[in-house]
């Protein structure tokens, strides 16, 4: 009940945003090329649902794929850093400096390189979110109570063994939080490279609306990049709540062979 009473409070604080954005409009005679009001921002989108859908695929397309090798890779490194003092004294200030520069202004150069089309958007969209993944995953396998491991040696588990039984669960939570951090990014890089290196995409269809001073179809374009964004993020709400309170539920980590 109170979970049903959290979300009717939910919806109803993005109807209020709503009414006051189109109150203000509406009262201060706010023109559409500035600021359209939200029911002619939803109008644009049901006129033009079939450009909108169409360039969302792309969008989508080149975030997924930015977003898995970025959880990849930053995994990888991430098991390094946390049980190699080796590779975490090599590689962490180089990703720790990596991360300072500012990706977004290399987008032109990945045009270059790469060429016009998807893997620019790829590399951008995985370059951005591959950050938290490395840093929270690693502190995740790092924190892992000593005594647990203790235990695991004392029955004679093997390293493999120590790892997915409680390394791996214990550090579940941290790597979820990653990866809600990492899709918002991933899409953040995901439409830097469609304005600058393509020619279809949600985030083209925002370049060319500003370009064009269609102002109603650019904010239609940024409601659907948003919705895109909301629905890849509770996907990975419902993976948590599936994973992690899965081994929650089950005891939590398990110390047994």
């Amino acid at each position: 009940m109170y979970r049903v009473g959290v979300t009717v409070g939910q919806i109803l604080v993005f109807l209020l945003f709503f009414a006051i954005w189109e109150g203000i409009v509406d009262f201060f005679r706010i023109k559409p090329v500035i600021l359209p009001p939200p029911s002619r921002i939803a109008e644009v989108m049901w006129e033009q649902r079939a450009l909108l859908l169409t360039n969302t695929w792309p969008t989508f397309v080149a975030i997924s794929l930015g977003f898995i090798y970025a959880v990849v890779t930053g995994f990888v490194i991430a098991v390094g850093i946390a049980y190699s003092r080796i590779v975490r004294e090599l590689t962490y200030p180089f990703l720790v400096t990596a991360q300072i520069l500012p990706k977004i202004a290399f987008a032109p150069l990945f045009l270059i390189w790469f060429g016009f089309g998807l893997t620019p958007k790829i590399v951008i969209a995985a370059l951005i979110a591959f950050f938290p993944v490395v840093i929270n995953t690693a502190k995740g396998l790092s924190s892992v109570d000593t005594e647990l491991l203790q235990y695991m040696d004392s029955l004679g588990a093997s390293g493999w063994e120590k790892f997915t039984k409680i390394s791996l669960p214990w550090a579940m939570p941290y790597f979820f939080a990653a990866l809600k951090i990492s899709i918002t990014l991933a899409i953040v890089g995901a439409v830097v490279g469609e304005f600058v290196a393509a020619g279809e995409g949600l985030g083209y269809i925002i370049n060319a609306s500003n370009i064009s001073l269609d102002t109603e179809l650019m904010f239609a374009a940024i409601v659907a990049m948003s919705l895109l964004g909301i629905v890849l993020f509770l996907v990975i709400v419902a993976a948590e709540r599936l994973f992690v309170n899965g081994v929650e539920e089950n005891g939590g980590v398990q110390a047994t062979m």
